[in-house]
């Protein structure tokens, strides 16, 4: 028990601890082809967050980014681990972010892959909190939702909407975590309550060596999210997958965990640079 909730997580490996948080609407099935490739090198602590697969939900008043980020900070504390460094895909990225401004944690280096640190431009900005809300407000959507998963062909188009390609058992679990309505329910909550404005108003403030990995390919946060985020911290380097999409740590696992190691052990990045 951490944060007054029952969590899901794998402590694993040797070495300096390394915190990895999944994205929205992900588990830690998300790491099945990354994780034993950085154990050798690192003790690795992966959570399902809140409300994801098998950890429970918050109550609505701490579904806010900097609720998710005490209680990750919380389950830390309880497991008296202190990353050296952390990697974050998609919102584990901005929840690692708000860890660190907010001085939870206070590792040399961390990795955003394909980050959702900032709010989405256009129309889809402005929708996108108002449509979470419309959803979360009744069951309905998410027993819909999981229903339709039952279909492995929606499965299939789903993920191939975030500009990747997972083999079969990839696919399979996300299929697991669609078909199930209170997974969905509390992804739609999450959502509801996510406000990424103050975090980018704060951005600069972030000390940790940064690296921006990003899936040329991605469909989800627009790979062109890495340049304005580097507007707001100079400091950060990026570092292309050319031809992968939002789950390129899924879709290349051995490409991504060389690196996390060479950017954990502070090398420079060595993949292909802008």
């Amino acid at each position: 028990m951490a944060a007054g909730l029952r969590w899901r997580v794998r402590v694993e490996g040797s070495g300096p601890v390394l915190l990895l948080l999944h994205g929205t609407g992900a588990s830690i099935h998300s790491w099945r082809g990354l994780l034993p490739l950085l154990t050798p090198q690192f003790t690795v602590c992966a959570p399902d967050l809140p409300g994801h697969a098998e950890t429970d939900p918050l109550p609505s008043g701490r579904l806010s980014l900097p609720g998710m980020a005490a209680a990750v900070s919380d389950l830390l504390d309880a497991l008296h681990l202190e990353p050296s460094c952390a990697v974050g895909h998609s919102a584990g990225a901005a929840i690692l972010a708000r860890m660190m401004l907010d001085d939870r944690i206070r590792p040399a280096s961390w990795v955003s892959l394909n980050g959702a640190l900032l709010p989405l431009h256009g129309l889809a900005g402005l929708s996108f909190k108002p449509l979470a809300r419309l959803m979360v407000a009744s069951t309905l959507p998410a027993r819909l939702f999981a229903a339709r998963a039952r279909d492995p062909v929606a499965i299939r188009r789903l993920i191939a909407s975030t500009g990747s390609r997972l083999d079969g058992e990839g696919i399979e679990g996300y299929a697991r975590l669609v078909r199930d309505p209170n997974h969905v329910a509390n992804v739609l909550a999450m959502m509801a309550a996510w406000d990424l404005a103050p975090l980018a108003r704060q951005l600069s403030g972030l000390k940790p060596r940064t690296l921006l990995v990003v899936g040329g390919n991605d469909r989800t946060v627009p790979p062109s999210h890495a340049d304005r985020v580097r507007r707001l911290l100079p400091g950060a380097e990026k570092c292309i997958l050319p031809g992968l999409g939002h789950l390129a740590h899924e879709e290349a696992p051995h490409e991504v965990a060389r690196l996390i190691g060479d950017w954990c052990r502070g090398a420079a990045c060595s993949g292909q640079m802008p």
